[in-house]
């Protein structure tokens, strides 16, 4: 998509003057230099990627590379995360491991509309070798059997992202403890639902999510006994229910060093153990837990690994989604098993412009300057639509010469060449944004639009490496080779897995359409997982086993494989609406090509198959409405803006408009919609960690705007 330029004619002759100055004089050496061998990102985009191993268009589809055997371990002998992770220590023991900043000041900001928001300055980041974080690890694993948890009785980590997580998490892998993960925004019901179900007698949680959430719900789960604490310093004074015992992360790896602990013998685990219960975030109702034992862990490790190159303990990665997900587990434990070193964040310090960063001060993302990073679409459709702000802002000149680079990199990089002029003169404060080193993007939990896909790999001059996973899978499904900048698609099948298409009748996909096959997706592999915990229906659902002894999984997505071997995602069973007079309707369709409006920060499309049309809910981007409103002359506080019928009806104008030229049909546009004056995040419960929609809960939370859209009394 190229993007519309208000050019001067003069500017557009000096730009490309300029260019061809710089290809002319660029062009020989290039050519000398150029290795015999070396591959332009074209030619290496007309490679075959993955094919079927049986020559059937349904497949099963492999990487080229992993046509005889799946590969399932990282080095031979290294069948358990604790071995892993022991590797590493020998390897790098004196690299750096895990970072933390230090926190330097913090005080209350007064908004505008009232509101109190607290900012934080931050220091530099203070690192922990692989050695220091090896000896924490065998402390707290200790200290847990020392306060009473036994092998292979679960455990349960209840905590925001940061560096006591991984430690915690290693510290059950070495000790057999499956560890029973719960994310940090849950809601008091689906918190009790995990612990009971896992029958839990030991949590491992911080200070702010004991006194906020789980507090509020001891007396809910009788089994619970022990409240591990990562905090340095607990609240005094607390009151908890009779047999609850709340002890500091400090407290259990001083009692695990003690002599008389640290000589008591650890049952090591087996490939085959149970290593995590990762309860899903509940997009479609009650968490699930998703068994995954170690070999299942390592195979999708492996997997993802192989599409990095050049991996290794030069790399620095930043984490702050949520490690409760598996696409930040699965990323983080790639890093630890090749020696990178990983500084963490959160959503709220991430960027300089970040909610809780003081003004002027610096957020993590500049401070650590990573080269490794993974985002869900939600967040980098958020930089895009900034930074698209911050062109408008600029003067003509400048606004035109960024146009002009940005359309002519992309010229560029479709002939498979590079930019460096451009890169280094236009796109250097851009790229800064992420802390200018960045070299690899990966993108999961939800579709990344090619919008986005296209302006990430141009602006922030890193490739973005668009993956398909799924839990069920330990995030381990596609990776796109990171030289192929196409858009839309989600790679080939990793090393570890094969993936095959099976025909779904009633959504008119089969294997054997032309000209590209398609179905419903399902993968197999080591790295497809042991099952749901305690739901036998669900398991023979969604999971079986072939003739060869093979498990698979049952998506439930659609997708579609290219010539080329890559993967497409086109569909989703549970998306698809049938409408009253027989269209089906695709709403993840919908609302992906709806996001890419300006407008538009958040949609989420609906359709009742007793009624004959779609309508959506919108949370609108706030800059991008006042300005709609000021150009109509429509006043009021943001409220009465999203209430507003004129505003309402101007919003459905330009959407209309970007439905109708991003070609959807007349049927799937929105005929009405509403404006949403709260955004969505998981604390509101309407959107998962992954910022993936809750429909479900969304459907509830606007029952009444549904009735009145759809003209019910």
């Amino acid at each position: 998509m190229r993007l519309k330029q208000d050019v001067s004619p003069v500017v557009v002759v000096i730009f490309r003057l300029v260019v061809w100055l710089y290809s002319l004089i660029s062009y020989l050496p290039y050519l000398l230099l150029r290795s015999s061998d070396l591959q332009s990102f074209s030619e290496c985009s007309r490679r075959v990627k993955a094919s079927s191993v049986s020559g059937h268009p349904s497949g099963p589809y492999r990487d080229v590379g992993a046509l005889r055997a799946l590969a399932t371990c990282l080095q031979p002998g290294l069948n358990t995360l604790d071995r892993v992770f022991e590797s590493s220590v020998c390897r790098f023991p004196h690299f750096d491991c895990l970072g933390t900043r230090d926190l330097l000041s913090e005080e209350d900001e007064i908004q505008e509309d009232g509101r109190v928001f607290k900012k934080v300055i931050l220091g530099e980041y203070r690192w922990m070798s692989y050695d220091q974080v090896y000896k924490e690890v065998r402390a707290f694993g200790s200290g847990l059997g020392a306060l009473g948890q036994k092998p292979l009785k679960n455990i349960a980590i209840f905590c925001e992202t940061r560096a006591e997580w991984i430690i915690a998490a290693q510290a059950c892998f070495m000790y057999s403890f499956p560890l029973v993960t719960l994310y940090s925004t849950l809601g008091g019901p689906a918190i009790a639902h995990g612990l009971n179900e896992a029958e839990v007698s030991h949590i491992i949680t911080s200070k702010e999510l004991l006194e906020n959430k789980l507090k509020n719900i001891l007396l809910e789960v009788p089994r619970l006994r022990h409240i591990i604490v990562v905090d340095d310093k607990l609240k005094s004074g607390s009151e908890y229910p009779q047999g609850i015992s709340v002890h500091s992360m400090a407290a259990v790896k001083r009692l695990g060093a003690h002599p008389e602990n640290a000589l008591r013998q650890r049952r090591p685990p087996c490939a085959s153990d149970v290593a995590v219960i990762m309860y899903t975030s509940g997009s479609t109702g009650v968490p699930k837990g998703v068994m995954i034992s170690h070999s299942n862990i390592i195979a999708g490790v492996t997997g993802i690994a192989e599409r990095i190159p050049n991996l290794g303990e030069g790399d620095t990665y930043i984490g702050f989604l949520p490690l409760a997900h598996v696409l930040e587990l699965s990323a983080e434990m790639v890093c630890l098993a090749h020696g990178c070193r990983i500084g963490y964040s959160s959503p709220q310090t991430l960027a300089d412009q970040s909610t809780k960063i003081k003004k002027g001060s610096k957020g993590d993302i500049s401070v650590l300057r990573p080269t490794l990073m993974a985002a869900v679409p939600e967040i980098m459709d958020r930089i895009y639509k900034n930074v698209m702000l911050k062109v408008e802002e600029m003067s003509v000149f400048q606004r035109t010469l960024f146009l002009l680079a940005y359309n002519y990199k992309m010229e560029q990089l479709e002939m498979g060449y590079s930019t460096p002029l451009c890169d280094k003169l236009v796109f250097r404060k851009v790229r800064a944004l992420l802390g200018g080193r960045l070299r690899v993007l990966l993108s999961g939990g939800a579709p990344l639009s090619a919008v986005t896909q296209r302006f990430m790999n141009i602006c922030f001059c890193c490739p973005v490496g668009q993956g398909y996973g799924l839990t069920e899978t330990c995030g381990a499904g596609t990776i796109s080779q990171l030289w192929d900048y196409s858009t839309g698609r989600v790679g080939a099948p990793l090393v570890c897995c094969e993936v095959q298409l099976k025909d779904w009748i009633e959504g008119g996909y089969c294997s054997t359409d032309r000209p590209c096959p398609r179905g419903e997706i399902l993968v197999g592999g080591p790295n497809v997982t042991m099952g749901y915990y305690k739901n036998k229906q669900k398991n023979s659902d969604d999971f079986f086993v072939d003739k060869k002894g093979q498990r698979w999984f049952c998506t439930g997505d659609i997708g579609e494989f290219h010539g080329d071997g890559c993967l497409k995602i086109i569909d989703r069973k549970k998306d698809l609406v049938k409408l009253q007079a027989g269209e089906y309707v695709s709403l993840g369709k919908v609302e992906a090509v709806l996001k890419n409006c300006p407008l538009v920060d958040n949609i989420c499309a609906y359709a009742n198959s007793d009624e004959s049309y779609v309508i959506g809910f919108v949370v609108p981007n706030k800059k991008q409405l006042l300005a709609l409103a000021e150009r109509r002359r429509v006043r009021g506080l943001w409220e009465e803006l999203c209430k507003n019928p004129v505003i309402e009806e101007e919003v459905l104008k330009v959407i209309t408009e970007m439905a109708l030229t991003a070609q959807l049909e007349r049927f799937e546009i929105p005929r009405k919609i509403r404006l949403s004056v709260e955004p969505w995040t998981p604390e509101t419960g309407l959107v998962t960690d992954a910022f993936k929609l809750k429909r479900n809960e969304l459907k509830s939370h606007y029952q009444n705007d549904i009735e009145r859209m759809y003209g019910a009394k």
